[in-house]
């Protein structure tokens, strides 16, 4: 009788490109779900909170979709590690269709932003469990050229969103944001469970830290919301501000305090000894703020601002598409010819930095045409990063690990994206409130009911009035674009700090990366060398399991 060994066993998959390709439409069929919810509001929510009145609630449309995204991430990562991932994928697209449905018959703000929380809950999963998924299956030293084509499906999504999400605004009504995800959920589940096969191996019953999940929640909300509401609708020095600011802390110390003793802690603390996950980890944050900051909001400025329609606004958006698909297709692809890794993040970090420079100077006369280039470079420097930074946290932890880590990872990034929308939808509004009670003759109070602005309502003011509005969207938000500049050149610093290090070719599931120590640094080659032959020839004394 043929017997295989654990090892070998894990290996199998990699052998099988037919078998790959075809759970790779479903992960990305998944990940577009996924992607395309976070952009496909930003070209309608102007058209929604005007119809819903609910322009005070703009940002919450948003961000409460990412920040129930971010506390589910480390959840799914962990889950999926102990239990398999299929049964979760199939619960995080069923949640994801759920909270859409709810959010096509919302008759109010209240309901909407709970259909995208539910929306949140499985988004998280499909973002963590396609990531990690593709680690079970494909080698680190070949997982470049699908990674970029996962990096590929969020340039795709930041501008078929937008479009999207005008169009249906303009023709058969904003609920159809909702709508689409349901026939696309069906794809995604039909996909994951006809070709996911995962690989049989043996569970304990998993031992849940259930004081982390519940401490990492509130954690995460309350440090969105005390970004959200300060300066707005709290004074900074509020009791309700400094309460928030008070439990974050204290929910973030007992948070560590728990994970020390965890049986199996959801983030575990011993992935902070290396190096390359706590320098792109905090570099990925950064660059969180960066780009949900901008996709959140330049659909509306460029409504407002340019004065084009929602479908135009979406159109106006493929510039940076068209930088950030091919940027990160042949990133990936080199990424698995070369094996080098390092010099792309970190030119993407001063691409991005040049681009919110750009950003900050826009003006009302503007030609579109310059602000297309800018979203180009934007989207080329994002092409240049993300799904690199991925690929080194991965390749850092043995594929045990791999759900858990791609999870912190995505969770720290996801939280840059919750304080990005959050701090600039912040931002932009307050500033937007101060400068049109300041510009507008009798006070703002004079254009009507200020929470029921829609670009169409604009157009339809005296000329005044409307040069006043545009004049205030574009110096309330421009000015945010700049504050972005420094965090990406602190990023840039980070970056270069990484170790650049061998991608692995193995698929050895408990196998410890061999060019790294505990601390992230390599390891000499001729030790590292002598370690991986010395495990080789314990696997091959190893009892074969039958």
């Amino acid at each position: 009788m043929t017997t295989t060994t654990p090892a070998r066993a894990a290996e199998a998959p990699a052998t099988d490109r037919r078998g790959i390709l075809l759970v790779f439409v479903g992960l990305m069929t998944a990940m577009l779900l996924s992607a395309l919810d976070q952009t496909i509001f930003s070209t309608a929510l102007p058209t929604i909170v005007g119809e819903l009145d609910g322009v005070d609630h703009m940002l919450w449309v948003t961000t409460a979709y990412i920040l129930a995204a971010t506390i589910m991430m480390p959840v799914y990562g962990k889950l999926g590690d102990l239990i398999g991932r299929k049964s979760l994928f199939m619960i995080a697209i069923g949640l994801f269709m759920v909270g859409s449905v709810v959010g096509a018959l919302s008759g109010g703000m209240t309901e909407l932003i709970v259909g995208r929380a539910i929306q949140g809950l499985g988004g998280g999963g499909l973002m963590i469990l396609s990531q990690a998924v593709i680690a079970d299956i494909v080698p680190a030293r070949e997982r470049g050229k699908y990674m970029g084509l996962m990096g590929g499906v969020f340039a795709l999504a930041s501008v078929v969103g937008p479009l999207l999400g005008g169009w249906f605004t303009e023709s058969i009504g904003w609920q159809w944001c909702m709508w689409i995800n349901v026939p696309l959920g069906l794809i995604a589940m039909a996909s994951v469970a006809i070709f996911l096969h995962p690989a049989p191996r043996d569970r304990a019953k998993p031992r849940l830290d259930v004081a982390g999940m519940a401490l990492i929640a509130v954690a995460s909300a309350s440090l969105v919301l005390f970004t959200s509401w300060g300066g707005g609708q709290y004074a900074w020095s509020s009791p309700v501000i400094l309460g928030l600011v008070a439990l974050t802390v204290v929910a973030g110390v007992a948070f560590v305090l728990v994970e020390r003793r965890a049986a199996e802690p959801i983030m575990p603390l011993e992935m902070f000894k290396h190096r390359n996950f706590n320098l792109t980890t905090a570099a990925g944050l950064l660059m969180g703020i960066a780009m949900f900051g901008t996709l959140a909001y330049m659909p509306t400025y460029l409504q407002m601002v340019a004065q084009v329609d929602a479908t135009t606004a979406g159109l106006l958006m493929i510039p940076m598409m068209g930088a950030m698909l091919p940027t990160s297709i042949i990133v990936g692809r080199t990424v698995s010819r070369t094996g080098r890794y390092k010099v792309y993040p970190i030119v993407g970090a001063v691409i991005i930095a040049v681009a919110m420079f750009l950003l900050s100077t826009m003006s009302a006369t503007q030609p579109l045409w310059v602000t297309c280039t800018y979203l180009a470079i934007f989207g080329m420097g994002l092409g240049l990063q993300m799904q690199v930074l991925v690929l080194i946290v991965q390749n850092t932890f043995p594929l045990s690990m791999v759900g858990t880590a791609t999870a912190a990872n995505n969770y720290f990034r996801q939280i840059g994206a919750s304080l990005g929308a959050a701090v600039v939808g912040s931002i932009f509004t307050n500033n937007l409130i101060a400068l049109l009670t300041e510009r507008v003759p009798g006070g703002v109070s004079s254009l009507g009911d200020a929470n029921s602005l829609t670009p169409e309502s604009v157009t339809e003011l005296p000329q005044q009035a409307q040069d006043i509005i545009v004049g205030s969207y574009n110096d309330a938000l421009t000015p945010v674009f700049l504050y972005i500049v420094p965090l990406a050149l602190l990023a840039l610093v980070l970056l270069m700090f990484v170790t650049e290090v061998p991608l692995r070719t193995t698929l050895e599931r408990d196998a410890v990366p061999e060019a790294l120590d505990v601390e992230g640094v390599p390891v000499e080659e001729g030790d590292a060398q002598a370690d991986a032959g010395a495990d080789r020839d314990a696997d091959r004394r190893e009892p074969a399991v039958v």
